[in-house]
């Protein structure tokens, strides 16, 4: 029986374009993301490069850059968080029938975005939802490393089997999977987090 939810964050809750920051980037001639662009973004995601280091590794390695062109581009992932979803998930928090937890990949400059485009207020309202709010750059680690999962079963005290990992991307999800967790694999445009007990019925 499912006591506890943990969710994703983007293309889960807020809409995200993945592909636009390659784009935008493409745009100002940076055709390739390479390996050390790759490392330096999960050193960022983990909270371990701030967003002024990460800024100046850029504008280093392409001088064509400037400082606004790289935010906007790296932020231009970040759409509009439909209503329909805050209200569904305001609505579960009320209810009390299960634990929640937000854990998400993300970054500083990101979720600066997120409150940007989200409004304050309504980042609140999402934010107090969740009993904890686990995101990658504060708690130094990120999916799928699978010492993030361990942290948040042991931190919360959770069984493993009692809790279901809703996340877009299956990397994430395997990693949970593989440790005992329930898990669901949102495929966005074509599933809603609204659909959660119609979708996974069997588990509750």
């Amino acid at each position: 029986m499912i006591k506890n939810l943990v969710f994703d964050f983007g293309d889960v809750f807020i809409n995200l374009d993945k592909k636009a920051p390659e784009q935008a980037l493409a745009k100002m001639g940076i055709r390739q993301i390479d390996d050390e662009m790759v490392n330096w973004h999960n050193t960022y995601e983990k909270g371990l490069m701030s967003s002024e280091a990460l800024t100046e590794q850029y504008l280093k390695k392409f001088p064509a850059l400037t400082a606004l062109s790289f935010k906007q581009a790296w932020n231009s992932i970040i759409l509009d968080f439909p209503q329909h979803r805050l209200d569904w998930i305001i609505q579960l928090a009320k209810s009390k029938k299960y634990r929640l937890f937000l854990l998400s990949n993300t970054n500083d400059m990101h979720i600066e975005q997120v409150i940007k485009n989200m409004d304050a207020m309504r980042y609140s309202q999402f934010q107090n939802c969740f009993e904890r709010f686990y995101l990658s750059q504060q708690i130094h680690m990120r999916k799928p490393d699978l010492e993030i999962y361990d942290f948040v079963l042991q931190q919360d005290q959770l069984i493993a089997q009692e809790t279901l990992f809703i996340d877009d991307t299956i990397l994430n999800t395997a990693a949970a999977s593989s440790m005992g967790i329930h898990t669901w694999h949102l495929e966005p445009g074509k599933e809603d987090i609204t659909q959660l007990f119609k979708i996974k019925k069997q588990l509750f």
